[in-house]
């Protein structure tokens, strides 16, 4: 503040010997000329005096102008010669007249101010660096990634670059997306995740079961579980914290169980077929005889109704072994819905007959025709009407309904009036070979049936979801698009047909985000 007071003082005499000069100096001039050549006239005398003082301002201006602007450009000169890129050298501060000590005292906390960013960069670098001799991230037996908010690998420990066959000098430093090509068995995927809560929230975690890492040159392909963190505007630029799980051997054996027994079931499908040819001929020949022996028709009728439900237990093992194998391809087509929800519930009355349920069906008129693949669609219908008869307990009814929805969806629901499902075990209900513990050993199923609907739906733009209540009965509800919606999918295709996949697997975005 003495400084700032000195320099004003400095100014102020400056000024008043300014205003002097410009004053007197002219006034003097003009009494000399006065006298000298002796003008009588008052205009001319005031003409060469108002002349005097403008010439004396404009020159008095540009002294002050230059004089006072000096202090302010050695200050700019200083702090621009700070920047690491500038041309720019450090004026002389002695050379000045007027506010040298207070030039002098802001260069110094310019420089101080400069110093100490350039301590923070550094310390904030030397935190970054050692997290690479950090003892928990690098003896963590767990793959590790830190990412910035770029979504570039800042860290990887010696795991996570052993999990992904690559040296760490080829992993940090690049797109989290280029070294893992992750394929996730939902759209939620983890760019998914990213993309939502850098705008929403400030912290966030999550996780996903059964990702599948795709990698090259031989390395084995690996499957795991996958936790995140998140931290926005971490001081430390550790934004995005990932931690790997490996279950590779678990999630594999599972695949190879499936595989082994579809392998097992699909030998079962010739004799099964001559089974239930030798059940209708045999059923043809009763009637032929018009028998009416009651118990010879019961027979007949829970030899066809095991024979409908071993083929739905054939067809559900090897189209997940072909939505495993990515081999389950549905060809869309336009269909009259009605239809077929009456001809799918037909075909597995029988077998809800002889559990001595009935089932009741409510369809909307003039639901428009949908897009769908007919014998797939047959086995989303039959794995939900089926499990509602095995869960239906005491109760003698389910129900079916379906109409349009008001997102413009046709929505069909199946009703039963049973056990119902614990609100703990439905967010697993869809999930391969998940069953509910309380009644797995009284009720007969291989968990498959819901995971193979979902795949199915999802493959044809739906949705498939469940509510339920304990002792009341459970709702499986799924959606189909309407054809018309789907038409514009064929207008921009090479066919006439509508080529969709049933596997799970949503595979990440390759190409990371800039």
């Amino acid at each position: 503040m003495d400084n700032l007071k000195k320099t004003r003082r400095q100014y102020h005499i400056r000024l008043l010997i300014a205003f002097f000069i410009s004053g007197v100096l002219p006034l003097a001039v003009y009494i000399g000329i006065k006298k000298t050549v002796g003008l009588h006239n008052d205009y001319y005398g005031s003409a060469i005096a108002l002349a005097l003082v403008l010439l004396m301002s404009l020159f008095m201006a540009s002294i002050l102008a230059r004089s006072l602007i000096t202090p302010l450009k050695t200050l700019w000169e200083l702090i621009i010669s700070y920047s690491p890129q500038s041309n720019v050298q450090q004026p002389k501060i002695e050379t000045l007249k007027i506010g040298r000590e207070m030039v002098a005292n802001l260069s110094m906390q310019v420089f101080k101010l400069a110093s100490a960013a350039d301590t923070n960069q550094q310390a904030q670098s030397a935190q970054l660096i050692s997290l690479s001799n950090d003892f928990v991230a690098n003896k963590l037996p767990l793959p590790l990634f830190v990412l910035d908010a770029s979504e570039t690998i800042i860290f990887a420990n010696t795991p996570a670059s052993d999990y992904v066959g690559m040296p760490n000098k080829d992993i940090i430093g690049k797109n989290f997306y280029m070294v893992m090509d992750m394929s996730f068995p939902s759209e939620n995927t983890l760019d998914h995740w990213l993309k939502e809560v850098t705008v929403n929230t400030a912290t966030a975690s999550t996780s996903w079961e059964r990702v599948k890492l795709n990698v090259l040159d031989n390395h084995p392909t690996r499957l795991f579980d996958l936790a995140a963190f998140y931290n926005k505007d971490n001081p430390n630029h550790y934004e995005t914290m990932l931690v790997l799980f490996d279950h590779t051997k678990q999630y594999s054996q599972d695949d190879q169980a499936i595989s082994f027994v579809a392998l097992s079931v699909h030998e079962l499908r010739t004799p099964l077929t001559l089974l239930r040819g030798y059940i209708e001929a045999l059923d043809d020949e009763l009637d032929t005889k018009n028998s009416n022996d009651p118990e010879l028709k019961k027979f007949m009728e829970n030899m066809r109704a095991t024979a409908q439900q071993l083929t739905a237990f054939v067809n559900n093992i090897l189209n997940v072994a072909r939505v495993n194998n990515d081999q389950l391809e549905l060809e869309l087509h336009e269909e009259n819905w009605a239809e077929i929800l009456n001809s799918a519930v037909n075909a597995i009355r029988l077998r809800a007959k002889v559990r001595g349920i009935e089932i009741e069906t409510t369809i909307a008129p003039d639901l428009p025709t949908v897009g769908v693949d007919r014998l797939s669609i047959y086995e989303v219908i039959s794995n939900l009407i089926d499990n509602a008869i095995k869960y239906s307990g005491e109760s003698k009814t389910i129900k079916i309904e379906s109409h349009l929805n008001n997102d413009g969806m046709v929505e069909t629901n199946v009703q039963d009036f049973g056990l119902g499902i614990s609100s703990s075990i439905m967010p697993n209900l869809f999930t391969k070979f998940y069953r509910d513990h309380r009644n797995r050993s009284q009720i007969g199923g291989t968990g498959l049936g819901l995971y193979l609907s979902k795949a199915i739906v999802d493959a044809h733009g739906g949705v498939i979801w469940v509510r339920s209540t304990i002792g009341k009965g459970s709702i499986f509800g799924f959606t189909l698009i309407p054809f018309t919606q789907l038409a514009e999918e064929i207008k921009n295709s090479d066919n006439k047909d509508i080529v969709r996949g049933a596997h799970g697997w949503i595979k990440n975005h390759s190409l990371y985000r800039r």
